[in-house]
């Protein structure tokens, strides 16, 4: 009873009709749909992007390997890390062996095992029975000081080896301790899988009788042989012949595909198209989801993101974990013509705090309407794919973009059916029983590295200090 006295006091009280009524008969100013997960995209804007017929693209490089350095060299197809198998030749124990099958057998044989920082590689005391090659990361070799207390013995960084010895001796234990200082990838060969492959080759069983009866005064460490060439000759002496020779089997990209099935029902379509058009619209937050994602695979993805497909030589960690200016400036040093700095958000807030610190204030420049920070004169990007882990690290990639820059370059496709942008195409897949239209959203990508120092990475970063 006190609702209607109250309702019919209202009433009593209009002089006019009410906005809640009058809004009944208004037309509404709407805008566009909107969505919160469009971010700058900044590498796909900075990417030249080349045509893939055929939907891949070969990279041919020069064969680089040395031997002869002492030290072991690898490649890496994204995640995955092989040792070149005439690098194995660095290994004492094969310095003078030449046979590529057995080397290749070999190669074949070593397991890629992953460590963090701190966690310990082998240790004082336990068996030593593998061999095992430091593809990429730092870590200290530990053994008993003079007075009995632990020291470092050495440090072992990209390319070093130990335990070559020990896979030709039985019940030997290790005389000390390998503990990661960073993040580290090694590969590994048990001593069973070598003694197999001894047992069934000959030519690597002979090779190991001599290495045992051989003096050790007679190896050199470094392996070094003679390189014949002449300089501040007179004459006309004989010069020395060379060429350059190419990988074998050099990487080819394919181009990987971001896709979904975009569903509008008919009714939506037919009734509801006024002032907006819905599959226009339904389409244009699809491409921008598809785009992110598209963004997100060049980074991350294990096969062919940048994260995982930089050189192991171009990667290296921070002096004392934030971002310093004295770890850009190492970072860009270590190529020529450097061109973009990718980081997150996160990542360039923290270089901020680095460069308050020491009262440097990077400048800013205008990119395409957007004021973003440089170091040395190279923008500094955001990314947000670029990945934070629970321990509050991440990266910072420095690229040197072009086909003619031997650069990081984007691949793509285009001219293909239904094309909607470069590279991305709506497909019409027909309407299903329950008059639902249905569209087939495809965007086909890749990014390749040309040559290793076009792109470089500055790793584990401290963002939460």
């Amino acid at each position: 009873m006190s609702d209607l006295t109250n309702s019919n006091a209202q009433n009593e009280l209009l002089q006019s009709l009410s906005t809640a009524a009058a809004r009944q008969l208004a037309t509404t100013t709407k805008s566009a749909p909107q969505m919160q997960g469009i971010t700058s995209r900044w590498l796909l804007k900075v990417l030249p992007w080349v045509q893939a017929r055929g939907g891949s693209y070969r990279v041919n490089r020069r064969l680089s390997y040395t031997v002869g350095d002492g030290r072991v060299t690898f490649t890496n197809v994204g995640a995955t890390v092989q040792v070149i198998p005439d690098e194995l030749r660095e290994l004492p124990l094969l310095r003078e062996f030449e046979d590529a099958a057995v080397l290749s057998a070999l190669a074949s044989r070593f397991v890629q095992k992953e460590y963090s920082a701190g966690d310990v590689i082998v240790e004082l005391g336990k068996p030593s029975e593998e061999i095992v090659l430091l593809a990429h990361g730092k870590a200290n070799k530990i053994g008993a000081g003079k007075y009995g207390d632990q020291v470092i013995l050495e440090v072992l960084t990209d390319g070093d080896h130990f335990g070559d010895r020990t896979v030709t001796e039985s019940d030997d234990s290790w005389e000390y301790t390998v503990k990661a200082v960073t993040r580290c990838i090694t590969l590994v060969l048990s001593q069973k899988d070598f003694e197999t492959l001894v047992n069934q080759s000959d030519s690597l069983k002979a090779h190991l009788e001599a290495y045992k009866n051989k003096p050790q005064y007679a190896q050199d460490k470094y392996g070094q042989a003679a390189i014949e060439m002449s300089s501040g000759h007179v004459g006309e002496p004989v010069l020395p012949a060379t060429f350059a020779d190419y990988e074998t089997s050099p990487r080819e990209y394919e181009l990987s595909v971001a896709q979904t099935v975009l569903n509008v029902h008919t009714r939506v379509a037919d009734l509801y198209n006024e002032p907006m058009n819905q599959i226009e619209q339904q389409l244009k937050l699809t491409v921008e989801e598809l785009r992110e994602r598209q963004e997100f695979e060049m980074i991350n993805n294990r096969e062919f993101g940048l994260l995982h497909n930089a050189d192991l030589s171009q990667r290296i960690p921070t002096r004392s974990g934030p971002p310093t200016p004295d770890d850009l400036d190492e970072l860009l040093t270590r190529r020529r013509n450097p061109q973009y700095l990718l980081a997150h958000p996160r990542t360039i807030a923290a270089f901020g705090r680095e460069c308050n610190k020491l009262g440097l204030y990077p400048q800013s420049i205008d990119m395409g309407g957007h004021m973003v920070p440089t170091w040395r004169g190279i923008p500094l990007l955001p990314c947000s794919k670029i990945p934070v882990t629970k321990a509050q690290t991440s990266s910072i990639l420095v690229l040197r973009t072009g086909e003619n820059n031997q650069g990081v370059i984007g691949l793509h496709q285009t001219g293909i059916p239904d094309e909607y942008e470069p590279g991305l195409n709506v497909r019409f897949m027909g309407i299903n029983e329950k008059a639902i239209i249905s569209y087939l959203v495809s965007t086909y990508f890749s990014v390749a590295v040309l040559v290793p120092d076009a792109l470089g990475i500055l790793e584990d970063v401290e963002v939460g200090r």
